[in-house]
């Protein structure tokens, strides 16, 4: 099973006007690469998602409701983004079923070899 989880790439403050309540000096922007987990391997991937949220009417700012000047912004903050390197990090799992693989490799050598030889 996988599952998709995240880590904060960047969080910025903007000085937009939010489209609900319109203050100017809560809004923030977040943006998050995607992580993704299951049972053989751990690895960051090259997807990102963006979030903004108004700290002044604690809202989510849904993307229907950007105005061209925040569209601009977060395009703008986008370029700027840093992403983490692709990582690939195997689980125990993983290393059981590579050193077992290794094992049965390693028999059929010996036993091809034992054959051959005799």
């Amino acid at each position: 099973m996988e599952t998709q989880k995240s880590f904060i790439l960047k969080e910025t403050s903007l000085s937009n006007n939010c489209p609900e309540c319109f203050s100017n000096s809560g809004l923030t922007l977040i943006f998050k690469q995607k992580i993704i987990d299951n049972l053989l391997y751990t690895s960051n991937s090259k997807e990102t998602m963006c979030n903004m949220n108004c700290k002044n009417c604690n809202t989510e700012i849904l993307p229907i409701r950007w105005t061209d000047d925040i569209e601009r912004v977060i395009a703008y903050q986008k370029l700027s983004l840093i992403l983490k390197p692709k990582t690939l990090k195997l689980k125990p799992l993983a290393w059981v079923i590579i050193a077992l693989d290794l094992i049965i490799l390693i028999t059929i050598i010996v036993v091809i070899t034992s054959i051959t030889s005799s």
